[in-house]
């Protein structure tokens, strides 16, 4: 029982760390971790409260399913589906708005004795810092991102564990261990981005995101081919 129980803590574990790298996940990722002013701390407390907020829907949603096999109605899983793919394609046209007003020019600058470098708009004020997303707003997109169906399997097989206990704990580590990934990859995107100009790649980001958004928000309702 000891070994068992290891191993589903383990594959718990595992399946959480995996899930942050669904393509959904990476398109959201890339919009949040563009919206930051480029510093790893910034993007990680975005991720953690993205990562929070999709955590906490994810063992809400998962726990009658472990418990009593009770899905969600397919027309509701479609539904979070698309709007999941709209909520992808908004960011996406948010950034690129954001990159057309010139929020993503930076240089160094002075406050006072101390000089430092960040991203503004020179259509504010002189060296007004530009405003990015909030973590409030990051939890609330990763609220609505839980509900989607990408870590279906995961819960699938949280949901044949023998032992209600010990399932409903794999679940809350599952759920737990996804906030862990999406955290750590959101700040290894702000790491990367950090040493490149985002001005340049905001476009492509923006596009990219667009486009997965609005095939992701058409797959969900059968409009085109759907893969994931």
């Amino acid at each position: 029982p000891r070994l068992r129980r290891a191993r589903t803590v383990l594959l718990a574990i595992l399946l959480g760390l995996r899930h942050a790298t669904d393509p959904d996940h990476l398109a959201a990722v890339t919009t949040l971790s563009a919206s930051t002013e480029r510093r790893a701390r910034d993007a990680a407390r975005l991720g953690l409260a993205w990562g929070a907020g999709h955590a906490l829907t994810l063992f809400a949603l998962g726990v009658p399913i472990v418990l009593y096999r009770a899905y969600l109605p397919e027309p509701v899983q479609r539904g979070a589906e698309t709007a999941i793919g709209f909520l992808i394609a908004g960011l996406a046209v948010w950034l690129l708005i954001r990159w057309r007003r010139g929020a993503f020019h930076a240089h160094a600058h002075e406050h006072g004795s101390r000089s430092h470098s960040h991203l503004h708009s020179h259509r504010s004020a002189p060296h007004a810092h530009a405003r990015s997303r909030t973590p409030l707003g990051a939890f609330a997109v990763g609220l609505l991102h839980g509900i989607g169906g990408s870590a279906g399997v995961g819960i699938l097989l949280v949901s044949t564990i023998d032992g209600t206990t010990l399932a409903v704990l794999a679940l809350a580590i599952l759920a737990a261990f996804t906030a862990v990934s999406m955290t750590l990859l959101t700040m290894g995107f702000g790491l990367t981005l950090a040493n490149r100009s985002i001005g340049r790649l905001a476009p492509a980001l923006g596009v990219a995101s667009l486009a997965f958004g609005t095939w992701y928000a058409l797959g969900a309702q059968n409009l085109v081919p759907y893969y994931l």
